[in-house]
């Protein structure tokens, strides 16, 4: 397939094992303690900068239970690991997810402009309202908040971290031997923010990285979740494209919300997460497929999906008959998730087994040769169903190796990826403008 447009196409990767295939663990290839083993973020944060990709990604939780999926059981907390990972890497970016519902806005803040520092201008912060009880009650509550209610929470804690990160314009601190004069006090600013949910008064005791604020993600698809985005991301980690019509108007539905609060469309850029299993032939790839996906208990698979809706039991039905009706009883968990599940398996009347297995393990959608992987990643790219994707590897490190060794050269090779970074920062290699202090007086450039 021939390049037919200029526009980029940005990659990333998960940096842990996390997600992928739920026992891909038990593999004889895999790094069995992924998820909690520096070295392998690290090895695949090197991995994904020698493929010039833009960004590796941490998911988190803070609940787990019996029920758990084995990987969420040790798992590092992001902000420690990616300073970690900044140490040892120059250029790719370092994507933390954290709660806007059980921690402090001031905290996250200098959390993540500590790393933004520390790292040269590469943190992002995926903003997530957080969709288990158990959460709760591991921060001093005993339910979780209503899902529109975490969205509103959510929208006034961006704004007060982001308030708070411009509490220093960008030449404040001059650091004149001379003259003594360290920072001027004129450009630092108190946010003073009384608001619904937080009162914070600032300012922040951090001054700005080279790229002005870290980068924000948020993965919300339902409606609050795409409005927020909308309004205050600069990127999205969205669903599956295994429906590229479904996609496409995800895609075309975000952007439009965004130039309606007066953004432009390129201002956000849409990411689903995909797990392209790459081989030297499409038996052979579809053999890789196998040999881990046949790993997957079926109880651990049951267990898997029931997270998504706050753990239910799905044990009380039968394995190989269809779901009855469940109603609503995601709707304050991973609520666009577990609609989308309820859905398929009513349209699809599929088994819990069905379910289950769909849930916990990826489809074939990328799975194939270098050169049939890299069709279907330019073909979704170029009809504007995404802008990017994250890797979920099958295997860590194993499948996010593969994936730079074969497929990027020839995505390299029709022009769609870069062959070398632009930029030294985040915001300049996603292409995105810089966050302009709303108290400069001038841009930067």
């Amino acid at each position: 397939m021939a390049r037919s447009d200029k526009r980029q196409m940005r990659l990333a990767a998960f940096l842990s094992g996390l997600g992928a295939h739920v026992q891909a663990w038990r593999h004889p290839a895999s790094a069995p303690n992924s998820a909690s083993s520096i070295a392998t973020f690290i090895e695949a944060a090197q991995i994904a900068e020698a493929g010039k990709f833009d960004f590796g990604f941490i998911a988190d939780s803070t609940f787990i239970t019996k029920d758990s999926t084995p990987y969420f059981l040790s798992r590092l907390e992001p902000i420690t690991a990616l300073a970690a990972v900044a140490a040892a890497t120059s250029r790719l970016g370092l994507a933390a997810t954290m709660t806007t519902s059980f921690s402090e806005p001031f905290t996250t803040a200098r959390q993540l402009a500590s790393l933004d520092l520390i790292s040269g201008g590469r943190a992002a912060w995926n903003a997530v309202t957080g969709a288990l009880e158990g959460h709760a009650r591991n921060h001093g509550g005993e339910k979780l908040y209503d899902h529109a209610l975490r969205y509103r929470i959510a929208d006034e804690y961006i704004q007060v971290v982001k308030g708070l990160w411009d509490s220093w314009e960008d030449d404040a601190f001059v650091r004149d031997k001379q003259s003594g004069h360290y920072a001027d006090l004129n450009k630092m600013h108190t946010l003073n923010h009384k608001g619904e949910f937080f009162s914070v008064q600032g300012p922040l005791n951090i001054e700005r990285s080279p790229q002005g604020r870290p980068v924000l993600f948020q993965a919300g698809a339902s409606e609050a979740g795409r409005e927020l985005a909308a309004r205050q991301a600069d990127a999205v980690f969205s669903g599956s494209v295994e429906d590229p019509v479904q996609a496409k108007a995800y895609y075309q539905d975000i952007k439009r919300r965004a130039v309606a609060h007066g953004r432009s469309a390129g201002d956000i850029l849409i990411f689903p997460s995909i797990t392209p299993v790459v081989g030297a032939t499409e038996e052979d790839a579809l053999r890789k497929h196998r040999e881990v996906s046949e790993l997957l208990d079926i109880d651990i698979a049951v267990k898997y999906l029931s997270r998504y809706f706050s753990f239910f039991d799905f044990s009380q039905f039968a394995l190989d008959e269809p779901l009855p009706e469940l109603g609503d009883i995601g709707k304050d968990s991973f609520k666009s998730t577990a609609e989308h599940y309820l859905r398929i398996a009513r349209e699809q009347q599929l088994t819990l087994r069905q379910l289950a297995l769909r849930a916990a393990s990826p489809g074939l959608q990328f799975v194939g040769t270098a050169e049939q992987v890299a069709d279907r990643l330019q073909a979704l790219f170029e009809d504007q169903v995404v802008d990017g994707y994250i890797l979920h590897s099958y295997l860590q490190p194993l499948g996010l190796r593969e994936f730079v060794d074969q497929v990027v050269p020839i995505l390299q090779d029709r022009g769609l990826v870069r062959r070398e970074y632009e930029a030294d920062t985040l915001r300049g290699n996603l292409g995105l403008g810089f966050p302009v202090n709303c108290h400069c007086s001038s841009e930067h450039h």
